[in-house]
């Protein structure tokens, strides 16, 4: 175990060093006590402590699923939005891939974000008021836009952001139809209360390419047959107004998309007031503030 210089805040989930190393998970899942007043009912709370994810059927309306669509379009065809820094175009097709801080960018997705289906939902699963650690909206175009990688989030989280302890959670909201076949998300159901650390030193802005294509922190071709002979894999389909909650350490990814059919949702993590970030763990500097926030005043 290392400390962050200055802060003495000890690292329990060492990460980019020489080897590969697995630690058993050092927090809580679910944060917040099991009958807290919420829109996740009980037992939601409890699969999510067993498997690290839960599925929301239907979070948003038709109505609302075409405004939040519109508004994803709008961003997307703006070429303003196109030439800002947070963007994130395909490197092959030059397409749009992602745009950060849209809570920020959108008003219309900023009153996403303090919808109680949506930030109620955190404040319950993390036991305390919540802030914004990250938002954007993921553009998978048909025929050819590139997948994500294996990875777990919190493994970058901390070694890049600064994240001390796993107290973060993520939405991925579908804003079209998520298919078993264009590029939907996989999770290792259980693969969260093992924190897998990654080999391998940080690159200095590292960030600008990990956002097309990961490579730093990304298991090993055996740690991920190990953990998915342990696990399995679980592929989430749905129809768009469907929502996935997903703790910060599950081991997840997505293919490419080679259909005709777009996939699009936008992801919205909240991390824990109480967990704030510091200095990264394992990273000579931190990433930008639209990719890890240190604004951390609580949504509202």
């Amino acid at each position: 175990m290392t400390t962050v210089t200055g802060t003495h805040i000890t690292d329990l989930y060492p990460s980019r060093g020489a080897t590969e190393v697995t630690v058993p998970r050092q927090d809580p899942v679910v944060w917040g006590a099991p009958d807290a007043p919420g829109p996740f009912e009980p037992l939601d709370l409890q699969s999510f402590e067993r498997d690290g994810f839960a599925a929301v059927d239907q979070l948003l309306t038709d109505d609302e699923v075409a405004v939040y669509k519109g508004e994803l379009d709008r961003l997307v065809g703006d070429p303003a939005i196109r030439a800002d820094d947070r963007s994130i175009v395909e490197p092959r097709t030059k397409e749009i891939r992602s745009v950060f801080e849209v809570h920020r960018i959108s008003e219309v997705f900023a009153r996403l974000v303090r919808d109680e289906r949506v930030v109620g939902r955190a404040r319950q699963l993390l036991g305390s008021d919540v802030y914004v650690h990250q938002s954007r909206i993921n553009v998978k175009p048909g025929f050819g836009a590139s997948g994500f990688y294996w990875h777990s989030d919190f493994e970058t989280w901390h070694a890049e952001d600064g994240l001390p302890r796993m107290r973060t959670v993520s939405v991925s909201i579908a804003l079209t139809e998520n298919h078993d076949t264009n590029g939907g998300l996989m999770i290792m159901p259980g693969s969260h209360k093992t924190f897998l650390g990654c080999a391998g030193a940080t690159p200095k802005d590292n960030y600008k390419q990990s956002l097309q294509m990961q490579d730093a922190g990304t298991p090993s071709d055996e740690a991920l047959t190990e953990m998915a002979s342990a696990y399995g894999i679980k592929l989430f389909t749905g129809r768009a107004g469907s929502a996935t909650w997903f703790d910060c350490n599950c081991m997840h990814g997505s293919g490419d998309n080679i259909t005709p059919f777009p996939r699009s949702n936008v992801f919205i993590v909240f991390n824990s007031v109480e967990n704030a970030a510091v200095e990264p763990f394992a990273a000579p500097v931190r990433r930008p503030e639209f990719i890890g926030a240190r604004d951390f005043t609580p949504v509202r």
